[in-house]
């Protein structure tokens, strides 16, 4: 037998994830019932509910669906571009969020600090990121920026590219990071050597390379801490 389908409405209006919300709050929902929301309607068949669970079930996670574009959104049967487009601007909502309050005068005190500036840009990135984080003298950004996409490793970097925006601030130290997309920060042989040649470059320039920062799935390793390419 086919299961029942109830729509939005025909559910008891204690059940419904707009009325709990305004009940309960946001957090009392769960992943399918807050992703219904931004869907609004279902499709032949299914719920909204049930169309948002077949969805991140297809996406394996809400982290999937983060690291999903709009030209793939519009393929998931349910899923149209009208849909595609509210979904991404509330995940973009959702990064400004994470990230608003380290727009000015983000002291970085240590690799943490790195981790918390730069992790919800990098979540959505299927494949290695390389940042520049610019620093005044007392160790406030100044800017942060992705400069490549793609392999990150010494020959295929510019290494003077790295250095541009620290002497259009006229700064005199950076910090640079990538993340390991496969969650695990442990460096490679070529982080190391990326590494190196970044503090030598940083050397003519009188620029000076602080940390290389690794970042995977809620986690990171510093280069320096670990005393790669940083030891005497």
């Amino acid at each position: 037998m086919e299961p029942i389908v109830y729509t939005i409405n025909e559910m008891a209006v204690e059940d419904r994830p707009r009325e709990r919300l305004a009940r309960n709050g946001a957090s009392s929902l769960s992943p399918e019932e807050l992703l219904a929301i931004l869907l609004r309607v279902g499709m032949e068949g299914q719920n909204a509910v049930q169309l948002a669970g077949n969805i991140l079930r297809e996406r394996k996670s809400l982290l999937g669906l983060y690291r999903t574009s709009y030209q793939e959104l519009c393929l998931i049967k349910g899923i149209g571009p009208a849909k595609a487009a509210q979904l991404l601007a509330a995940m973009e909502l959702g990064r400004r969020i994470a990230t608003e309050d380290k727009k000015e005068n983000y002291v970085i005190h240590g690799p943490q600090d790195i981790f918390y500036l730069l992790e919800y840009s990098m979540l959505a990135a299927e494949q290695e990121e390389l940042w520049v984080v610019i620093l005044n003298t007392r160790n406030v950004v100044l800017d942060y920026l992705k400069l490549y996409s793609g392999s990150v490793n010494s020959s295929q970097i510019r290494l003077g590219e790295v250095f541009r925006g620290a002497v259009r601030y006229n700064a005199t130290s950076i910090i640079v990071a990538h993340n390991h997309p496969s969650g695990d920060p442990t460096p490679s042989a070529e982080d190391i050597a990326l590494t190196r040649a970044l503090i030598q470059a940083g050397r003519m320039l009188d620029i000076e390379v602080l940390d290389h920062v690794v970042i995977g799935h809620k986690k990171f390793v510093s280069l320096k801490d670990k005393g790669y390419a940083f030891s005497t």
